[in-house]
C-alpha cells in the first residue's frame, strides 16, 4: 500500500466512524443477505459483534502506515476466526460487503480511488489473515 492509499483510507474511515453503530449494521445485514450461511457464525448479541468489528477495523485503519506492529493482532484474529467456523472462502464474500457498506456510508465520498484504496488494503490484509490462519501444510 502506498502512503497515499494509507492517507485515503484513514480520512474516509474518519468519515464512516461517527456513524460505526449503522455501518456495523448495514454490513451484517449485507453480508447475511449475501451469503445467508455466514449468518450461523455468530452466536453472540449482534450489537456487541458490531461494536467489535468496527473496533478491529479501527485497529487496522489506524496501523495501516505501521503494518508489521498491527500483524501480530491481525494474525491472531485471523486464527480465532478459524475456531468460529470462518472458511478462506468467506473473506471475499467480508471484503464485498465491507466496500458495499464503505459505499452506502461514505455515498458520494466513496470515489474510485477511496473503492480502489479500500479494495488494496482489504486484499492486502485478507491474504495477512488466509496465510496466518490456514497455513500450507
Amino acid at each position: 500500500m502506498t502512503p497515499q492509499q494509507v492517507t485515503v483510507i484513514q480520512a474516509s474511515f474518519a468519515k464512516v466512524a461517527p456513524i460505526a453503530d449503522t455501518a456495523a449494521s448495514l454490513f451484517y445485514g449485507r453480508l447475511f443477505e449475501t451469503a445467508p450461511e455466514t449468518k450461523a457464525l455468530f452466536k453472540g448479541d449482534m450489537t456487541v459483534q458490531g461494536k467489535k468489528l468496527m473496533g478491529a477495523i479501527a485497529l487496522v485503519v489506524n496501523g495501516l502506515g505501521r503494518i508489521e506492529a498491527i500483524a501480530p493482532t491481525v494474525h491472531d484474529l485471523a486464527r480465532r476466526h478459524v475456531a468460529y467456523g470462518v472458511k478462506p472462502e468467506h473473506y471475499a464474500t467480508v471484503g464485498a460487503a465491507l466496500l458495499w457498506t464503505l459505499e452506502k456510508g461514505l455515498a458520494d465520498d466513496f470515489t474510485p480511488e477511496v473503492r480502489a484504496a479500500w479494495t488494496d488494503a482489504y486484499g492486502a490484509l485478507s491474504g495477512m489473515m488466509i496465510a496466518a490462519a490456514y497455513p500450507p501444510g
